[in-house]
Order: C-alpha cells, then sequence, then structure tokens
C-alpha cells in the first residue's frame, strides 16, 4: 500500500501504476480505465493520506472505495479534475483512522489527542 500526502501525488501514482499493468491499450493508446478508486487515511500523527487506483474494469477493487465510473474516471485519468471538489465530495465516515501502525479502522482510536477531536468532530455530525 503506498500512500501520499496530496491528493494529486496519490493520482499521478496510481495513473502511472495503472499504465504499466494495464493489460488494454498499446503503443499508439494508452489503457482506457473504466473505474477511479480513492481511500482517505488519517494518521497517528494526525497527518491525512492518501491512496488512489485506476481499474480496466468496472467493479475492481484492491483497498480503496470506488469514487468514478467510466467518462469520469477517464477524466480524472486525464487530469481533469478538482482536488477541492473531490475532497469535498469525500464522505468522513469512509475515512480509515489509524489505531497502531500499519492497522486502519473506520472510528478514530479515541486514546490520543486527535482520535478525540476526530470523535468530537463526528458526534456534532
Amino acid at each position: 500500500m503506498s500512500l501520499y500526502a496530496t491528493l494529486e501525488e496519490a493520482i499521478d501514482a496510481a495513473r502511472e501504476e495503472f499504465i504499466e499493468s494495464a493489460e488494454g491499450g498499446n503503443d499508439e493508446e494508452p489503457p482506457v480505465p473504466q473505474q477511479f478508486n480513492l481511500q482517505k487515511y488519517v494518521m497517528l500523527d494526525g497527518d491525512i493520506m492518501w491512496q488512489a487506483e485506476f481499474f480496466e474494469e468496472e467493479g475492481e477493487s484492491v483497498e480503496c472505495l470506488t469514487l468514478r465510473s467510466g467518462a469520469a474516471a477517464q477524466a480524472i485519468f486525464d487530469g481533469d479534475y478538482d482536488d477541492v471538489e473531490i475532497n469535498e465530495e469525500w464522505l468522513g465516515e469512509n475515512t480509515l483512522y489509524e489505531w497502531e501502525e500499519g492497522d486502519f479502522q473506520l472510528d478514530p482510536p479515541l486514546d490520543t489527542e486527535e482520535g478525540e477531536t476526530a470523535a468530537d468532530e463526528w458526534d456534532e455530525r
């Protein structure tokens, strides 16, 4: 699992990985993604990290949630997206929180200041 500090870095890395591993496409035409998946992580130190994936077929997922498919996935692949818009559309309940190194859960740990803050924000919703 590769995590990136910005959404843009995560999408760029996913694009490169997709081009390297996709079976479709050729030297003249790159492969066409049909699905874009994304996952947001809150690390123990409070840093936000992102993971992104592109797939040739819809319905595939490794570690992320499906965010866009079809032409919308292709637009993100082509760099035609607004990271602010994607951030705003991200559902907070889908964010994974690090409890200990490498262990992520949907609820923030309550034994840290960041966890307490996140839990308070969650309760306010």
